[in-house]
């Protein structure tokens, strides 16, 4: 989105997407307008279209390009978007083997005809200034110490078999507090578990952040010197912000998944061999999630010393 921002600076950019993201996106000035797609509006383009009416169908009538990036099997969203007046429309599953890119960004790029990001010049997401207000408000409610280094810890992910094991980071977060940082942790509605485990680990167990919504969240993570997190959503969001990032991947391919820029660390375990998701979910040991423990904590204090820096 914010490349498509750049290409087309003085359009109205409006976005189908789960309400957070949105609201962020509007936030930050990357999009003009949305609608929810958990919303009936999103449903009826799936419907033809006579279904689709209201503000939806007005900014498709003076729509210059409409893209769609999921399943189409049926060609019936790119034909109601044609139909309702979009001049152009591009609808592609970003799982098609027609895709010549690897990394799954690259790929959206690929489609809309827009050159790959250059991983030295990524492209990161202005947090305004109001969201910072918000995370660092945060931040002082939950008694955080201004001034200090914070270091966001996400322990969890959408799945438990893309998490390292709580030893490793119980390791890091005693390093980090050695050094004179203050390591919280971000707790998601499915991330109990993990946090919990963690925290029977520590010897100083370290502040939980809970129910934070995404335009806190990129408030708090604006405000950190440090991110280390599993492949996770919130690993994503802490590498578009641009703060230091150390994303740990196993069975997931972070040539195709991992956040980029030269301020993203990946830390990866043995390469994985399972062929697919049941072989993940079966696998024992997950060599692929072994990141040693020592290289853990030497990664995330080189990166932490030069961001004190």
């Amino acid at each position: 989105m914010i490349r498509l921002r750049t290409r087309f600076p003085s359009h109205r950019l409006m976005l189908c997407a789960r309400d957070q993201v949105a609201q962020l996106l509007l936030a930050c000035s990357i999009i003009d307008g949305w609608i929810s797609v958990q919303g009936r509006a999103c449903l009826d383009l799936f419907a033809g279209a006579d279904s689709v009416e209201g503000q939806l169908q007005v900014w498709l009538k003076d729509c210059d390009l409409a893209i769609g990036w999921l399943e189409d099997r049926e060609s019936s969203l790119k034909a109601t978007l044609t139909a309702l007046g979009a001049r152009e429309v591009v609808v592609q599953s970003p799982f098609s083997p027609t895709n010549q890119a690897i990394h799954q960004r690259d790929r959206f790029l690929e489609v809309i005809q827009e050159a790959p990001v250059d991983g030295e010049g990524a492209v990161l997401l202005r947090v305004p200034e109001s969201l910072l207000h918000l995370g660092e408000t945060y931040l002082g409610d939950a008694g955080f110490p201004a001034g200090s280094l914070l270091v966001v810890i996400h322990p969890g992910s959408g799945s438990a078999h893309k998490c390292v094991a709580p030893e490793a980071l119980a390791a890091v977060v005693e390093a980090l507090q050695t050094f004179g940082a203050i390591p919280v942790l971000v707790e998601g509605p499915a991330d109990r578990e993990p946090v919990e485990r963690l925290i029977q680990l520590c010897v100083h167990p370290p502040m939980v952040l809970t129910g934070l919504d995404l335009l806190t969240l990129a408030g708090v993570l604006a405000q950190a010197s440090l991110f280390v997190g599993q492949d996770s959503g919130v690993t994503h969001l802490a590498g578009l912000v641009g703060v230091r990032t150390v994303a740990l991947f196993g069975p997931t391919d972070p040539a195709r998944w991992a956040p980029s820029g030269t301020h993203v660390t990946v830390l990866q375990g043995a390469p994985c061999v399972c062929q697919s998701w049941n072989d993940v979910s079966r696998c024992e040991g997950k060599p692929c999630l072994m990141v040693p423990r020592d290289h853990l904590v030497a990664v995330c204090l080189v990166q932490l010393t030069q961001a004190a820096n």
